[in-house]
């Protein structure tokens, strides 16, 4: 249960918020307006990971899955580093 709250945790502190969770709690949705469309995050806790779901050119979808919020939110500090504008 902590893993999964410390998933929900990174993924906040990310700009990420909550959309839907299924029916019998397994599967938490989370989504992030971005300028081209629309990042999301499905958190399971039936394998207990989380996958990032976003699109880097049209119709074109790319997912990562990670086992450890830490691993999440080292991802999520090296996208943002890489998308920082360079001087």
């Amino acid at each position: 249960m902590q893993r999964l709250q410390d998933f929900q945790i990174a993924a906040r502190n990310n700009g990420f918020v909550d959309v839907q969770e299924t029916v019998d709690g397994t599967v938490l949705w989370m989504r992030k307006p971005t300028a081209d469309a629309e990042d999301r995050l499905c958190i399971d806790s039936l394998t207990n990971s989380a996958t990032v779901f976003w699109a880097s050119k049209p119709w074109k979808i790319n997912s990562k899955t990670f086992r450890a919020a830490s691993a999440l939110q080292d991802w999520f500090a090296a996208a943002s580093r890489q998308a920082a504008p360079t001087p």
